[in-house]
């Protein structure tokens, strides 16, 4: 059954487009494979991703590297229940050039 909160219907807010970034991590971190790409590409190690998630900036290099791929944007929507195109819609919210 779809949802039908702000997440799904009408405009994302920037607290709703953090949240699914929060929620595309996990999706991230849920999968090693994923995460060592997610790692590999940012430069980041397990060590450092903690000191990181608390730039505000994070969440954009978490929704930009999901948004690089079409197979990995679908399978996140999926997984945290959202259309392709809200995630894209995140991406620009939380972008420091939206700002």
């Amino acid at each position: 059954m779809a949802k039908t909160n702000d997440r799904t219907r009408g405009r994302l807010g920037k607290d709703e487009a953090e949240e699914i970034g929060l929620e595309a991590l996990g999706f991230l971190v849920s999968d090693p494979d994923r995460l060592e790409r997610f790692l590999a590409l940012t430069g980041l190690t397990p060590a450092t991703i903690r000191d990181a998630s608390r730039s505000p900036h994070f969440l954009a290099a978490v929704l930009d590297h999901v948004a690089s791929e079409d197979d990995l944007l679908i399978a996140c929507a999926r997984a945290i229940d959202v259309a392709p195109e809200r995630l894209a819609e995140a991406q620009r919210l939380v972008s420091p050039s939206f700002e």
